[in-house]
């Protein structure tokens, strides 16, 4: 099926959400006419429809009815009552994709009922410039070719990489929860140019260059990071004097433990 000639649904008109339809609709993936979505708050619709141009609803059931794919954006808690709801609107069989962190497949197949065509991704809010970096496994019911559709739609947005889905939960706490400590190293850099004399925009502009130009040097050569470290700290200069620091405060042993610790709420999230 073209991807071009989709109708594709959002349950949920979230940030994740608007994430996805804006990359979807800027790739040229599919237009905003061949989507809709729906969401309890208004206050989302709006903002959704003002920043992606779809359609919304107040109703999960008139979305499921006539989606092809389907991307369920909801928080995990909610997923009982919303799955009840649209089960009388999927006579159609449309693929199901949940975005939720830490819902398995088998949950959502006992809440569904049999049959269904479902899919679990994780992917994260950069999808919004086409550099996301997602995963996603299959359902038993979903065919080979349903995953050759999700990896189109994902890799029209970025990094797309199929995994087992015990995986899923460690894929949350990296790249899921990832952008926040990208962003916290950002901001924490920029203040570090402050605190040294630059002017507020000028740090963060070349705090935010210096992280994104050697995430490319890591992808685009294959060389590892601790390579391309070693490349730049020269011995007894400036680098090696602030990787000192880094060392001495733990931040290595901190995001690790950031990723450890994500993963493990959202394995939590699946189990409640």
């Amino acid at each position: 099926m073209a991807t071009e000639t989709l109708r594709i649904g959002f349950i949920g008109a979230g940030k994740m959400a608007t994430a996805l339809a804006q990359g979807w609709i800027q790739a040229g993936i599919c237009p905003a006419q061949n989507m809709l979505a729906s969401d309890v708050y208004p206050a989302a619709r709006e903002a959704f429809t003002r920043d992606t141009a779809v359609a919304t609803v107040d109703t999960n059931g008139a979305v499921a009815q006539v989606s092809q794919v389907l991307i369920l954006a909801v928080k995990p808690q909610q997923f009982p009552a919303m799955l009840a709801e649209i089960q009388p609107h999927l006579e159609s069989r449309p693929l199901i994709i949940s975005i939720a962190a830490g819902m398995p497949l088998q949950r959502m197949a006992d809440l569904l009922g049999s049959g269904h065509r479902l899919v679990r991704v994780m992917p994260n809010t950069p999808c919004l410039v086409g550099s996301s970096a997602s995963a996603f496994c299959l359902g038993g019911a979903a065919s080979e070719s349903d995953g050759g559709l999700v990896q189109r739609l994902l890799g029209a947005v970025g990094l797309a990489v199929k995994l087992p889905e015990p995986l899923l939960d460690a894929v949350t706490g990296l790249s899921g929860s990832g952008p926040a400590y990208a962003c916290l190293m950002i901001e924490g850099l920029a203040d570090g140019g402050v605190r040294a004399g630059l002017p507020r925009d000028v740090a963060l502009k070349l705090a935010a260059q210096t992280l994104l130009g050697t995430a490319q040097m890591v992808l685009q050569s294959g060389q590892h990071p601790g390579v391309l470290k070693d490349a730049v700290a020269s011995p007894g200069g400036t680098t090696i004097a602030g990787l000192h620091e880094l060392e001495r405060a733990g931040v290595r042993g901190a995001l690790m433990n950031a990723v450890v610790a994500a993963t493990q709420r959202s394995r939590e999230l699946g189990q409640g």
